[in-house]
């Protein structure tokens, strides 16, 4: 499927702010960004960089007064989430190297407090794909999706405790369980096409079987078409804007939307995806 994605945030200050926003989705495996554009109002200096795990960064300083951040892209994405119940767990000896902080307790991620929870809920289920997949609809069936409940500080062990969330919490708690049962996880957030209501959505993957697979405990069935916007080992690493001062947040808005069929064919077309890293 194609879709179009927008975000939008608008910033007020009473001093200069520095800030690190990311919002730039990047060509992968599994998406294609057939366009994408970015407007600062009013306009400062940028630097952009990219971070430890591959996102797009810009660095700015807000001036005093409003400020807005707007983005645009399209792209092409699989309208399916791939599922391999026969896929193997890679033992932690033979995983790559770059993934093994994948395997650490990280600030909201208390995997080390979570193993005897982990391995209870998962029994006798094959250290497969379907392990993994365990551990997903436990979340998703035991933890409440309700709004005013928890905040940015919330970990998975505090969520363990109330029970209760939002696709964030969700999202950690999950990755907490598969690092807790040594299977590498880490944190995406970006957009979910029908999401209701409308937001940055987070979700998680797992690497099993030589490859990352998508889990999302907050939908009630796996589903693609989603914009990966960013990566990192949770929501620390993955923050769309993250201010080193003052500031107060005056409007956010996400659109999401399908692109009927022929509108896009001015776009040139992907090329054949990389296999997956």
């Amino acid at each position: 499927m194609i879709l179009d994605a927008s975000c939008s945030l608008a910033y007020a200050t009473k001093a200069e702010v520095p800030a690190i926003f990311m919002l730039r989705p990047r060509s992968g495996w599994a998406q294609w960004i057939m366009r994408e554009e970015f407007m600062l109002s009013p306009h400062v200096p940028v630097v952009e960089y990219t971070d430890l795990y591959g996102n797009l960064c810009q660095r700015v300083v807000l001036p005093k007064g409003e400020f807005r951040f707007s983005m645009f892209c399209r792209a092409s994405v699989p309208d399916h989430i791939d599922m391999l119940p026969t896929a193997r767990r890679v033992p932690v000896a033979q995983l790559p190297v770059e993934l093994l902080h994948y395997l650490l307790p990280s600030r909201y991620c208390q995997s080390d407090k979570l193993s005897r929870l982990a391995y209870s809920i998962t029994g006798n289920v094959p250290r497969t794909y379907q392990q993994i997949a365990r551990l997903r609809h436990w979340v998703h069936e035991n933890i409440e999706y309700e709004y005013g409940t928890s905040n940015a500080s919330t970990s998975a062990l505090e969520t363990v405790n109330t029970k209760r969330g939002v696709c964030r919490d969700f999202a950690h708690l999950g990755i907490a369980l598969c690092r807790a049962v040594s299977v590498p996880a880490r944190m995406v957030v970006g957009f979910l096409h029908e999401l209701e209501p409308m937001d940055l959505h987070a979700w998680y993957e797992a690497y099993i079987g030589g490859r990352w697979f998508t889990f999302d405990a907050t939908e009630d069935e796996p589903k693609g078409n989603r914009i990966v916007i960013a990566y990192g080992r949770d929501a620390a690493d993955v923050a769309q804007a993250t201010m080193y001062g003052a500031f107060q947040c005056t409007e956010m808005k996400v659109t999401v939307s399908a692109v009927r069929e022929g509108s896009e064919k001015e776009t040139p077309q992907p090329p054949d995806p990389a296999p997956p890293a």
